[in-house]
């Protein structure tokens, strides 16, 4: 049954909506926006005056607090800071001095043997506290066998307990004129080159009778900026020096639990007005090999600043408050500073005017009153238009309604009919036909809507035959794929003295060749690469055949003409795809540096050696493809290995790739590029040619799988 609605003459759709939405909106805007405008004028009004009388009263209140609090507050803290940093520092002076007292009773004792075991940088313990790291120097003299060696491992219990007991320290070491260096807890960052022995914290010990700090440097381990704690004990076996690290990081933690707002910046600077510590204090890109730069309190553009940087370096405590301009900060600030003297140095803290603020309890009451009084206001006034709006908004709905009820007896229709035939069309009618004459956009809406569903039915017939053709051919290709990833070797052995790499790229999403890395009895490896007949599933699944064969064949036997015999009995055996399969194989002997090889109608490797370089093909040991006839006899070929020797196996892909100009690029080119690089590594060798390759092809696609396997003699 097809449903029907009377054709009316009249205006369209689009315009009957817009006049009678357009006159509902007008009305409904201009009554809300004036009735909004007067009350929200009034509430604003009332509510900035409350405002700027409490602002006042604020402002008023928090100067008299700043004059009262700020000054004995912050002065108590610089001096407390002060003393505990002089405190923190005393105390790691103290236990390189009892570091010390336990190196020079070595001297004169047996060789302890410590209970905290120690590991090399190359050594890892389980867990880095668990144990020491020991490692020498470049150039150094000592051996694990020397006698100052082993009695100075009689620190690492204690190197360890100071570690344990101070956690302030980043790490505790030792260090030899003879280049040992053994450090608590275990880290493998030191590089090659690191040298202890010229380090500043390790040249100025020994210029010193006492303990030494160095200034602010970069860690060697990581990127911490640290200072050093360090002292030279002179020995029989020459001077040692005991050292302890503190990190920045750890001494501007220190000064995070301040009793300061968030605003706070809290400093130390040296006899020279270096600023050593503060909280955005960071190694940047300076290397741990590079002198550390850092600012100096006398080269800033502030006066009032410079002067308070000579009275810290002149050992003075005090306070100053001055006005600043930067582009981090405009407005009046208090700096307090007392000094740290054992070490020389100076600690300061610096915070905005405006974070001081104490008497917070009177001004919140003000502004809890003010605030009321506007809520109070805020209330009635909403009220009252509340109350208004209350009542339009029953008279527009009323309105609304009796529109609405003109607009359905339009719209509401056409409308119902276009939703029963898309229910319809959802449902898998699409014979269904909708017939509306109206004049307007829903007559033409309903033709476009019947043609939708006569395309629609022949799309879908059209795409369902496309897609099941689709589906299994991608089926086909994924099942392919799957079987040939499966069958190559997950990663490349290694093999004493030799360097190996391969690798192989499809022409298609499938290809057909395959190379394997094969144990051998007796520590022998079989390399074999291989080019199966065909393409798409089948020949995938030959590959996995042949593959399984030659790997079942190789483990058992080191002699490579026996490998191919019986793999081709079991590959003829199974001949009934008429494919087949050339394969170069091989089994390298790397302790005897022989290699033994076969080739079954495959490309002829090639071997580059000597100096001048040469290249040729090794052409000995050829027989036909594997699968063609049911018995094939071989005669392997032996190579000896030398030193530097490259060989290069490939399939056709390599030299029969060809150029928009449809040259080959051929055996010559190949050889000419290995001589090129034959002292590249064998990785970079198989990227290079690739790249090669593809540079030669240019816009031609690729014709034909490429798969390289190379092996270079150590």
């Amino acid at each position: 049954m097809t449903p029907e609605i009377s054709r009316s003459k009249g205006l369209r759709v689009r315009e009957k909506i817009l006049i009678i939405f357009l006159a509902l909106s007008l009305i409904s805007l201009l009554i809300t926006g004036m009735l909004a405008f007067v009350t929200i004028n009034r509430i604003g009004n009332y509510a900035e005056q409350s405002l700027s009388e409490l602002g006042k009263d604020a402002v008023n209140d928090s100067t008299v607090a700043l004059k009262n609090e700020a000054e004995i507050n912050l002065m108590r803290i610089a001096s407390d800071q002060a003393q505990i940093t002089q405190l923190s520092f005393d105390d790691t002076a103290a236990e390189i001095d009892i570091l010390a007292a336990q190196a020079v009773s070595l001297q004169n004792n047996p060789p302890l043997i410590p209970s905290t075991p120690s590991f090399t940088i190359n050594n890892q313990p389980p867990n880095p506290l668990s144990g020491t790291v020991v490692f020498l120097a470049p150039g150094s003299t000592a051996t694990p066998q020397s006698d100052e060696y082993r009695t100075l491992a009689g620190m690492d219990d204690l190197l360890k307990a100071m570690k344990d007991a101070d956690t302030d320290l980043k790490a505790t070491y030792i260090a030899t004129d003879s280049g040992i260096i053994r450090m608590y807890p275990w880290t493998s960052q030191h590089e090659a080159i690191y040298d202890p022995r010229i380090r500043l914290w390790f040249t100025n010990a020994k210029k010193s009778s006492g303990h030494v700090w160095s200034g602010p440097y970069v860690g060697a381990t990581d990127k911490s900026v640290m200072f050093t704690c360090s002292r030279a004990i002179p020995t029989k076996y020459g001077t040692w020096v005991v050292a302890s690290d503190v990190t920045v990081d750890t001494i501007n933690a220190n000064f995070e639990n301040l009793m300061l707002d968030s605003n706070g910046y809290a400093v130390m600077v040296d006899s020279e007005g270096n600023v050593i510590t503060s909280p955005d204090l960071t190694a940047g890109n300076t290397k741990w090999y590079e002198a550390f730069q850092t600012k100096n309190i006398f080269n800033n553009s502030n006066p009032e600043m410079v002067k308070i940087g000579r009275k810290m370096v002149d050992g003075e405590s005090g306070i100053a408050h001055f006005w600043i301009d930067d582009d981090v900060y405009k407005g009046k600030i208090y700096i307090a500073y007392a000094p740290v003297k054992s070490l020389n140095w100076s600690f300061a803290i610096s915070v905005p005017a405006l974070d001081i603020i104490e008497p917070a309890v009177k001004t919140g009451i003000k502004i809890e009153i003010k605030t009321r009084e506007i809520s109070d206001n805020v209330y009635a006034q909403t009220t009252q238009m509340l109350q208004i709006l209350v009542g339009l908004f029953f008279i527009l709905l009323i309105a609304v309604i009796l529109l609405s009820v003109k607009l359905a007896k339009i719209i509401t229709r056409p409308v119902e009919l276009l939703r029963q035939g898309t229910v319809a069309l959802g449902k898998g009618d699409l014979e269904y036909h909708l017939t509306i004459e109206t004049g307007d956009e829903f007559e033409e809406l309903a033709h476009s809507f019947n043609v939708m569903a006569r395309d629609l039915k022949t799309n879908i017939e059209n795409l369902r035959l496309t897609t099941a053709d689709k589906e299994r051919y991608a089926k086909e290709m994924e099942i392919a794929k799957e079987i040939q990833d499966n069958f190559l070797p997950e990663f490349t052995p290694t093999i004493p003295g030799i360097e190996l790499a391969a690798t192989t790229l499809p022409a298609m999403e499938i290809g057909g060749d395959l190379y394997d890395f094969i144990p051998v009895q007796k520590e022998l490896w079989g390399l074999a690469i291989a080019d199966v007949s065909g393409k798409g599933v089948s020949a995938a699944l030959f590959m996995a055949l042949c593959s399984t064969v030659i790997r079942v064949s190789g483990g058992a036997e080191a002699d490579p003409s026996v490998v191919l015999e019986r793999a081709n009995q079991l590959i003829y055996a199974d001949g009934r795809s008429s494919m087949f399969i050339t394969i170069f194989y091989g089994v390298l002997d790397p302790a005897n540096r022989k290699f033994t090889y076969v080739n079954a109608g495959h490309n002829p490797p090639m071997l580059v050696r000597g100096d001048p370089i040469s290249v040729r093909t090794l052409e000995e040991g050829r027989g036909i493809a594997l699968g063609v006839v049911p018995e094939v006899k071989i005669k392997y070929a032996e190579l000896v290995l030398e030193p530097d020797d490259l060989i290069v196996m490939y399939t056709d892909g390599i030299t029969e790739a060809f150029n928009p100009e449809n040259e080959e690029f051929g055996e010559e080119r190949l050889m000419d590029y290995l001589k090129n690089h034959r002292n590249d590594s064998v990785q970079e060798i198989i990227d290079g040619l690739v790249d090669e390759v593809r540079r030669f092809c240019g816009s031609r696609p690729q014709s034909d799988d490429i798969t390289l396997v190379i092996v270079r003699v150590k």
